[in-house]
């Protein structure tokens, strides 16, 4: 006899402008990038808050929808998940140039109380 699949909840966002939905994904705190599922909503709820968005997915399916990204590792009921980076941050296709901040004056600062050498 088969055993059911075990179904996880997993964590989605929807892609803006359209009418998809995508699964989360984060990174292990060795760098690799891995798929996130929990056994139950609670956990998913407690790890990532109330607001998260998530479905009913079984293993093979949320690996079928890993595979394509590279990713072969799923962390199941991870204690805590980052909040997502904001798309804006790092966007390669709009660099920001730094800009420039005048130097701090050399010495102590207004008000500051003198120390002592050798104190």
């Amino acid at each position: 006899m088969d055993e059911a699949p075990i179904i996880y909840a997993v964590p989605v966002r929807e892609l803006p402008g359209r009418m998809v939905r995508t699964v989360r994904t984060g990174r292990s705190p060795q760098g690799q990038r891995v798929g996130i599922a929990f056994t139950r909503p609670e956990l998913l709820v407690a790890a990532m808050g109330a607001d998260q968005q998530w479905e009913e997915l079984c293993e093979s399916a949320l690996r079928g929808m890993l595979r394509p990204l590279g990713i072969d590792r799923i962390q199941v009921d991870p204690l805590l998940v980052a909040p997502p980076v904001d798309p804006g941050f790092g966007d390669r296709a709009a660099p920001t140039v730094p800009s420039r901040v005048p130097a701090a004056p050399v010495g102590p600062r207004a008000g500051a109380d003198p120390v002592p050498v050798g104190a």
